[in-house]
């Protein structure tokens, strides 16, 4: 049993199998959710269940958080109940949501304030990636902060980088899943150019899976598209989410441009479903 006491703020599609990797690593991990019922599968794998944030950081040394967007951090650390109102310190807070630079720096300051250290640390990878402990994990924040947290995070990716201060982990995030939304388009259209000339979409996949443009997210949302199945692995509204978040920080270029306005427009009718259903978007 790893002494370090774990604290987990979260708990979607990503924030169960990670939270679970933790307790089969043998630390001892303390959860809170909005949602009740998410907390049931793990407590049944011996989570301790925090009735608040502020209840969680009293009770653990290292906080994780993955949850949806920067007002829901905001409200995390400065609710009545929040991270904030503990007054705890000596704690490392590890925010793995996929958010703003700012709110990263904003929150911060505050945990610094009272004694704590906070890196950003989100994760490029989708759910079968958390369950296989296989994500790439992005980090910002201090040396020091980082070289204690990296032996809990090395449980959950295959690869946990530094990459500068606070911030950097949500800006190289914000980089690389720019480069997604390319992919899941740039996928679409080449399926759809080939229906609309008779080519198969299976013929068509075969030779992207077979050619030098190969990839897991090929391979995988090729799939998706072959059996009609659009339930959300990563939802197309946080694709969406996280193009405005890079325009925000004055992400300007052609393809990026394109890409906003595509999932931009397909958020209102598919933003529930997987990425991949940009294609339904693109085939109106």
């Amino acid at each position: 049993m790893n002494t370090t006491k774990i604290g987990w703020i979260g708990l979607g599609n990503m924030g169960i199998p990670m939270s679970q990797q933790l307790i089969r690593a043998g630390y001892s991990v303390t959860v809170y959710n909005r949602s009740k019922e998410k907390e049931v599968s793990l407590k049944g794998m011996g989570a301790a269940i925090a009735s608040s944030p502020k209840q969680l950081i009293q009770q653990t040394d290292v906080v994780f958080i993955m949850i949806s967007n920067d007002e829901a951090i905001s409200q995390l650390f400065n609710g009545p109940d929040g991270l904030l109102s503990a007054g705890a310190s000596g704690k490392i807070i590890i925010n793995m949501s996929t958010v703003s630079p700012g709110i990263s720096k904003e929150v911060a300051a505050l945990s610094r304030e009272q004694g704590n250290e906070y890196l950003d640390a989100p994760v490029s990878g989708s759910v079968k990636q958390a369950e296989d402990g296989a994500l790439v994990i992005m980090a910002g924040g201090t040396l020091a902060a980082f070289e204690h947290a990296k032996p809990i995070l090395d449980k959950l990716g295959k690869l946990t980088l530094l990459v500068g201060q606070t911030g950097a982990g949500n800006t190289a995030k914000l980089a690389i899943n720019t480069l997604l939304s390319f992919h899941a388009q740039g996928l679409a259209e080449t399926i759809l150019f080939a229906r609309q000339n008779d080519i198969k979409t299976e013929d068509m996949l075969a030779i992207i899976n077979n050619s030098a443009l190969s990839n897991i997210f090929a391979k995988i949302k090729g799939d998706a598209i072959l059996n009609d199945n659009y339930k959300a692995a990563f939802a197309l509204k946080h694709i969406a989410k996280d193009l405005r978040l890079a325009k925000a920080e004055g992400l300007n270029s052609p393809l990026a441009q394109v890409a906003y306005q595509t999932f931009q427009e397909a958020e209102a009718t598919h933003g529930e479903e997987d990425i991949i259903a940009v294609i339904k978007q693109i085939s109106k």
